[in-house]
């Protein structure tokens, strides 16, 4: 049975050799998985066989993957605490409403929004459908799932459906961009390509053709060997990038982009941060709360001569830019707008990239607001827009 399983591993690409898969037989016969009560689990054997098949965290995201294509139908992985009970969320139906219909619903301002929620977390004592007051699904309330509000509070919802909720309190798992994703297209590097700088620097390695043949004619056809030191990416680029929610739509996209840019760039650096950023970044999206990465330090980390590219499609509510305790995820002392000031200051070569078609941005009022942010340095995700933006980096 398992010599498939490691078949299948190996056809998602995942680098397990047959060294670590009788380790993982060796461990099964051992009894590994019989030591706790309860006896063998698929939960127990998922984190066994990661554990021996896998040995860099890059790859956890492909083998959960290939875990999940081959054991159909198995839900593992994470159990996560929820902080409201399952029955209050479970999806008996899911509120469509009319333009019309949708037009006469108010909306809450940010405090009187995060002070209701916190009455109705007090005063709630059951689960509820369809109203308009009480935290549930498939109504009108600013607070649940399925439903439809202009601004609440999504809780406990798979993703987003009319992309205008002010927090959402949903445990996330984004998994990291594959940088090592196989382009149908060398389009993107060309793009690219258009910032690169290059400068000849340390030993000398490479012959000079040219001035060979002119010493060497000069010295009466004596060959003089003349070399020059090798040329190299004199570019570097700090690149920070939107991941999880509404950014899911665009994770091929972004993954091309990103391989490119790691193909392209000797000298890349790269963050994570989720809609906007605030006062820290991730590397790591499985450990984004454990290894943060203030932003502060990234500004003083890196110096000026860094071309800063943001790569994001700027969706969401604006008190995420605007408002203190605006973030999606935790309560931010300082709107993620001061925080992008801070950034364009520090790096005075910056861009923003947005994978959302050009025809919606002067629909969404987020997109707007970073627009003037970013001083009408946005370009779209495109051939066309790539060059633009690497144009205007390498003035």
């Amino acid at each position: 049975m398992l010599i498939q399983f490691f078949y299948t591993l190996r056809a998602a690409k995942l680098p397990v050799s047959v060294k670590e898969y009788l380790t993982l037989l060796e461990a099964l016969k051992l009894g590994v998985l019989d030591a706790e009560d309860g006896g063998p689990t698929v939960d127990r054997f998922y984190y066994l066989a990661r554990t021996t098949l896998v040995k860099d965290e890059a790859h956890f995201d492909k083998f959960d993957r290939a875990f999940a294509a081959y054991f159909k139908g198995v839900e593992l992985l994470t159990d996560f605490a929820r902080e409201l009970p399952e029955e209050w969320l479970r999806k008996h139906l899911e509120l469509e409403l009319t333009p019309e219909q949708k037009a006469e619903i108010e909306k809450l301002g940010w405090e009187q929004l995060m002070e209701t929620l916190r009455q109705r977390l007090q005063e709630q004592k059951e689960r509820h459908e369809g109203g308009n007051r009480w935290i549930g699904t498939g109504g009108t309330s600013p607070f649940g799932a399925y439903g439809y509000n202009p601004q609440g509070v999504r809780v406990g919802q798979d993703r987003g459906r009319n992309r205008s909720a002010v927090k959402v309190w949903d445990q996330r798992a984004y998994r990291d961009y594959d940088d090592n994703l196989e382009l149908g297209t060398r389009n993107i590097k060309v793009a690219l390509r258009r910032l690169r700088r290059f400068a000849r620097e340390g030993s000398e390695l490479e012959l000079d053709l040219d001035d060979t043949i002119h010493k060497t004619a000069a010295n009466a056809g004596m060959l003089d060997i003349r070399m020059i030191p090798e040329r190299h990416n004199k570019v570097k680029v700090l690149l920070l990038m939107d991941v999880g929610g509404t950014m899911d739509e665009h994770i091929h996209r972004v993954e091309e982009l990103f391989s490119a840019a790691k193909s392209e760039f000797k000298h890349l650096e790269f963050y994570y941060f989720h809609n906007c950023v605030y006062d820290f970044v991730w590397k790591n999206n499985r450990r984004r709360f454990a290894e943060k990465m203030p932003t502060w330090d990234v500004i003083r980390k890196y110096n000026k001569d860094y071309k800063l590219i943001f790569v994001g499609d700027a969706t969401m509510s604006p008190y995420e830019i605007l408002q203190p305790g605006g973030s999606v995820e935790y309560n931010n002392e300082e709107p993620g707008a001061e925080w992008l000031q801070r950034l364009t200051h520090a790096f005075p070569k910056y861009a923003w990239i947005n994978p959302e078609p050009q025809g919606v941005w002067q629909y969404r009022q987020s997109i707007s607001i970073i627009q003037q942010l970013m001083h009408q340095r946005m370009f779209p995700l495109s051939i066309t827009g790539l060059e633009s933006a690497m144009r205007l980096l390498s003035k």
